[in-house]
């Protein structure tokens, strides 16, 4: 079963960024106290979810992507329907729309990663013809398939998004959408 859900070829040039992962760790560092992303207007998924392959009806061995803080105005959300939307087409990681917590038994976040997402519609309406690209690696297509018992798009619209494990080596890689080495163990939503 591969890591991109509902992957649609897609013909044209893509928007490219190529980025320095020790450039991005550093930008990235000062989110480590939770507190300076809460200032700088990051709010806690209001899911109150903390997504994991399993939980998401996905392979469990694909572990986890964490507790989801998003920045609204970055991502331009719609106000609330049947599955998350919006009209966001950030995707600058020097200033992340969304950064990745792994709960700790003390109940601390750790930062473990960042995320960019566009939704599919507004990005193909600003006139791309593809996904973005990220070091030469096109973003994750994701779409919920109502044929699985999984939720592939995790209670979005169908978008395109992208990870990067800055905090957290990745065993399957740093732009993988999970991380087998973060779990949900600890969440206490």
């Amino acid at each position: 079963m591969s890591l991109i859900a509902g992957a649609i070829a897609f013909a044209g040039p893509v928007f490219a960024d190529n980025y320095d992962f020790d450039a991005m760790r550093a930008s990235a560092g000062k989110y480590k106290n939770v507190e300076v992303a809460l200032a700088e207007g990051y709010i806690p998924d209001p899911s109150g979810k903390c997504i994991s392959a399993e939980g998401e009806g996905l392979p469990q061995e694909w572990g986890g992507m964490g507790i989801h803080y998003l920045r609204p105005d970055l991502l331009k959300l719609s106000p609330p329907g049947d599955r998350v939307d919006g009209a966001g087409t950030h995707t600058d990681f020097m200033a992340p729309a969304i950064l990745l917590y792994e709960p700790q038994a003390d109940g601390s976040l750790e930062l473990v990663g960042i995320e960019n997402l566009v939704f599919e519609a507004s990005w193909m309406s600003n006139g791309h013809a593809g996904p973005p690209m990220m070091n030469g690696r096109a973003w994750d297509h994701m779409m919920d398939d109502p044929n699985t018992s999984g939720d592939e798009a995790h209670g979005f619209m169908p978008h395109f998004d992208q990870h990067v494990w800055l905090f957290r080596k990745n065993p399957l890689g740093d732009l993988m959408p999970f991380n087998p080495t973060v779990t949900c163990e600890h969440h206490r939503g």
